[in-house]
């Protein structure tokens, strides 16, 4: 056979045009999945950071990581208080479809919910290849059965129960609560400052590990009783000199905490985990009334359906995903995170979930109109069961859709319905004018209720 140059090289050239072909055209690896750090903060006011207004108070690391992603303007607890809005963050549903539409508490003849089984947020994110841990409040059961360990968290270090009685010796109605796992333990100094050192500490274990984290980081604080550290208390008081005597002490509790988040952000920025760490602050309800706390203009306060009991501050941070200094008036709920988490993990979901992924919102400039028009046409539901005089075991109720919203002050009052987008601040009850989007919603409300009901919110025995 003869030898042809010409026909090796165009032989060559082709092979080589095709290899550059297939290089140029393999899809880039994908990128890895982002820590996910979620900070609570319990019964925090919407007009209670200096970043939503407030100007009693100041809050640097807070509003700086909020200025670093995205702050929603518009966004909603699942209920008025803390347990329902925690069983809903965790599992993506309706708290009372997780049998949790009241606050669970150790004195179980005023215990008003028993958490549904069923794979929770940290179950998931395990199977996505995340570690897990809770650092802080669960307040989601003290049944063995219902603790953190046996629903997704790998690693506990935090407080089991409600409240605490007392910041420095962390008990409730005289039982210690606080757990490393399953281990009773009880740990000095103010439970801030534990929970912080805790979440460091976490953060510090997972520096050199290439697997993922979420670490869920759900402090006590600004709850009541309202006990910041003494030399914080006095800091405010030498600056604001005429400032109430409990808003100052809320004041103080709040500077803490903000001062606390900045020790965990500095660790996570030295150890270089903040490049590839997604981070979300919000809070499970509104400000609390008897501690003076700041709703910003909205009506009421925590326990109720008005919008200073549901409206809360939140935000997310994602270095080099979500653009700096965005605010989003979209309307988001805490269930909508187990979705959006799920999403950005590459996870799916195999039981049922009732939020909404809030992806569209912030990872682009240009989100998709239809996605979108999803978020915005939905309506969003809202429960709080209780005992005492002004519920007597029963529930109230809201829903929003669109800019109206239905709602139950009591369960002894009539429902009232308000227009937001003309009335903010709901002052003018539009249930008698507007008789047809009242039974709208009202239609809503009843079939949210049906199904509800079909999850018991006391365990069986």
């Amino acid at each position: 056979m003869k030898y042809r140059p010409f026909s090796f090289l165009l032989t060559g050239l082709i092979f080589a045009v095709i290899g550059t072909f297939f290089i140029s055209h393999t899809p880039p690896l994908a990128a890895p999945k982002p820590n996910i750090v979620f900070i609570f903060a319990d019964d925090l006011g919407w007009g209670d950071l200096s970043s939503y207004g407030a100007t009693d108070l100041k809050t640097p690391h807070i509003d700086s990581l909020l200025q670093s992603g995205l702050r929603f303007t518009n966004f909603y607890a699942n209920s008025p208080v803390c347990s329902p809005s925690r069983a809903a963050l965790l599992s993506g549903r309706w708290p009372e479809a997780m049998g949790v539409p009241g606050v669970i508490r150790d004195d179980l003849a005023d215990s008003w919910g028993y958490l549904a089984p069923g794979l929770l947020l940290p179950n998931y994110l395990q199977k996505a290849g995340y570690h897990t841990a809770l650092v802080g409040k669960w307040h989601l059961g003290l049944e063995p059965e219902n603790a953190p360990n046996e629903r997704g968290f790998q690693e506990f270090y935090g407080f089991l129960g409600d409240m605490m009685d007392d910041y420095y010796t962390k008990r409730r109605n005289g039982h210690n609560f606080m757990r490393h796992n399953r281990q009773v333990i009880d740990p000095p100094g103010h439970a801030t400052e534990v929970f912080t050192e805790g979440a460091i500490r976490y953060v510090n274990s997972r520096k050199n590990n290439p697997k993922p984290f979420f670490l869920y980081l759900a402090y006590n604080a600004p709850h009541n009783p309202l006990q910041p550290p003494a030399d914080w208390l006095d800091r405010v008081k030498k600056r604001e000199p005429t400032i109430d005597p409990t808003r100052a002490k809320l004041v103080a509790l709040i500077e803490h905490l903000d001062a606390n988040i900045g020790r965990l952000l500095a660790t996570l920025k030295a150890n270089r985990q903040l490049e590839n760490t997604l981070i979300v602050f919000t809070s499970d309800n509104g400000g609390w009334g008897p501690a003076k706390a700041n709703n910003g203009p909205y009506r009421a306060f925590k326990g109720t359906m008005y919008e200073g009991g549901i409206r809360i501050p939140a935000g997310i941070a994602w270095t080099g995903h979500i653009q700096p200094g965005r605010v989003s008036d979209e309307r988001g709920q805490l269930s909508d995170w187990m979705p959006t988490f799920l999403e950005l993990a590459g996870q799916q979901a195999t039981m049922p979930v009732d939020g909404k992924s809030l992806v569209p919102v912030f990872l682009t400039n240009q989100p998709d109109a239809q996605k979108l028009d999803l978020l915005r046409q939905r309506p969003l539901f809202y429960i709080r069961r209780e005992g005492n005089d002004a519920f007597k075991g029963l529930t109230t109720q809201a829903v929003r859709l669109g800019d109206w919203k239905l709602l139950q002050p009591s369960p002894f009052l009539p429902f009232e319905l308000y227009n937001l987008k003309d009335d903010p601040k709901e002052t003018t009850d539009l249930s008698k004018q507007e008789k047809a989007k009242a039974n709208e919603l009202t239609r809503l409300l009843m079939n949210h209720i049906q199904l509800g009901g079909a999850v018991p919110w006391q365990k069986r025995k």
